[in-house]
């Protein structure tokens, strides 16, 4: 008797050590199968009510969950779109023990936690989509279109609420288009527009007539610019350097000597304009409408798709960015896609050539300067994609302008497809990559 009451110590012990062993085990599988059930589930969670939730949380939780000794498995799941998007499932159990009942532990306890959110981090994506003539070749143009509402799709379904994704779009070709109705805005610069919209027109003065009778009169040619509501909606490069970046445009410097650098966006009747941009926005089917209307024409100008893709995010212009709330973080992503190489811009090429005077203004490999190097350094992340059907070098222009933040030259962030049937793929991985939820324990 003396001994089996001096032994219930050691027993508890070494039954402690084995049971407490078992127990993390099955602890260990409950919270993978928890992780896994609320990565699943959250691709649903914002159509489910609530009782739709707690059944197909406990479905997926059953068909991972491998440990039949574990009792009284319970299983509770909540969504919530407070402070951004969020599921969570919770689990608990009973795990019987083999040693610590002889002194009154039957069971050990376990429980774990998964949260699959994703409305915490919101995306801000700009599609600079080039809509060149080279376009109308091998189908390109269909294959964008079809990849991009592809995209479009990806994108709406990860936003658990309006707001979580929003996405712009800038058609491009050598200028992009703002939208004529605004005509009467305060940052278009309209001296070359002036210049080149008009006609000359015969002007006679009289100063009154001779003491003979014949009247005195000089007739004179004066040029007599086109009502501004002529005007086709394109703009064309900003003066050098504001080309490359996004300074918000001073209505006064319509006032400047004409040497002097304005921030003005200029006016450009071109007669390859494209269809106008559309800002950040998540009217998915007005951006649907968008890209059906898109048609190829023009010469081809990188830099101010991805320009422009940049001012959508921050706003100017025609163009307004939303406030961003300071309960969630933000990540601003450019998609800038394009079938060759730059041919022409505001100064420099004809429109056929490849223009490297234009490359230069998008990034230059010596100095690490332009627009890509700009945009980066503000915190945007890049992907670029080069649709190469007719056979031309890789585009080392686009593959360097690739990268962000994290990291500033990103190679996996560039894509070359040689047929357009491979655009599909290409803007599915990127979307994949945009939307990838995440598991916070």
């Amino acid at each position: 008797m003396t001994f089996a009451l001096s032994s219930l110590p050691l027993v508890g012990t070494v039954g402690f050590a084995v049971d407490y062993s078992h127990a993390n085990a099955v602890k260990a599988a409950m919270q993978a199968a928890l992780d896994s059930t609320a990565l699943m589930l959250s691709r649903d969670a914002a159509t489910l009510n609530s009782a739709d939730l707690q059944t197909k949380a406990k479905s997926y939780f059953d068909a991972l969950f491998t440990r039949p000794e574990a009792k009284n498995v319970t299983i509770t799941a909540s969504y919530t779109t407070s402070g951004g998007s969020q599921l969570k499932v919770d689990g608990t159990a009973a795990v019987p023990t083999n040693f610590l009942g002889v002194i009154g532990y039957q069971n050990i306890n376990v429980n774990g936690s998964a949260t699959a959110a994703w409305g915490s981090s919101r995306l801000r994506v700009a599609l600079a989509l080039d809509n060149t003539g080279s376009m109308a070749d091998d189908g390109k143009m269909a294959a964008l279109k079809s990849a991009t509402k592809s995209l479009l799709a990806q994108l709406q379904a990860a936003a658990g609420q309006n707001g979580d994704v929003y996405v712009s779009i800038i058609p491009f070709a050598k200028d992009v288009n703002v939208g004529a109705s605004n005509y009467n805005a305060n940052w278009i610069d309209w001296d070359d527009w002036e210049d080149a919209n008009g006609s000359w027109q015969n002007t006679t003065t009289c100063s009154g007539s001779s003491r003979r009778g014949r009247s005195r009169c000089n007739s004179t040619q004066t040029w007599v610019p086109k009502n501004y509501n002529t005007w086709n909606g394109c703009i064309t490069d900003r003066d050098q350097n504001y080309d490359q970046l996004v300074t918000t445009p001073i209505p006064s410097d319509a006032n400047l000597p004409a040497a002097s650098a304005s921030t003005l966006f200029p006016a450009e009747q071109y007669n390859a304009c494209p269809v106008a941009m559309m800002g950040l926005n998540y009217n998915w089917t007005a951006m649907n409408s968008l890209v059906d209307s898109m048609q190829p024409n023009g010469g081809t100008n990188q830099p101010i798709g991805l320009v422009w893709a940049w001012q959508s995010l921050v706003g100017g212009g025609p163009l307004v960015a939303p406030a961003k709330d300071s309960n969630y973080k933000y990540q601003d992503v450019i998609v800038l896609m394009s079938d060759g190489l730059n041919t022409q811009d505001r100064w420099y090429g004809n429109g056929s050539s490849v223009s490297t005077a234009v490359d230069n203004r998008m990034y230059q490999t010596g100095n690490g300067s332009g627009t890509c190097a700009n945009i980066k350094n503000a915190g945007v992340t890049i992907y670029t994609i080069h649709v190469n059907t007719g056979g031309d070098p890789l585009s080392t222009l686009l593959q360097n302008c690739a990268g962000g933040p994290e990291k500033f030259s990103d190679p996996s962030k560039f894509y070359m497809v040689t047929d357009s049937s491979g655009l599909g793929s290409v803007f599915t991985s990127i979307g994949t990559n945009l939307t990838k939820l995440r598991v916070a324990k």
